[in-house]
């Protein structure tokens, strides 16, 4: 880890943690896209984003394959 990663990283780690919940583990187990993915406000023709059941859902599912 180099000097501008590390604090780059903790500083995004607590940002997870505030805005999105996300537990340590979470952010150090996501990739860059899911990070970015989880940021990117909703889309302005209306879509809605996936409510935690629909969300639980999904990983259920992925789990089962």
């Amino acid at each position: 880890m180099n000097r501008a990663f590390g604090p780059a990283a903790l500083r995004l780690c607590a940002f997870a943690a505030q805005l999105l919940g996300w537990r340590p583990d979470h952010f150090w187990n996501a990739t860059p896209a899911e990070l970015a993915a989880a940021l990117v406000p909703c889309a302005a023709d209306g879509a809605t984003p996936l409510s935690r059941a629909e969300l639980q859902t999904l990983l259920e599912q992925e789990n089962d394959g």
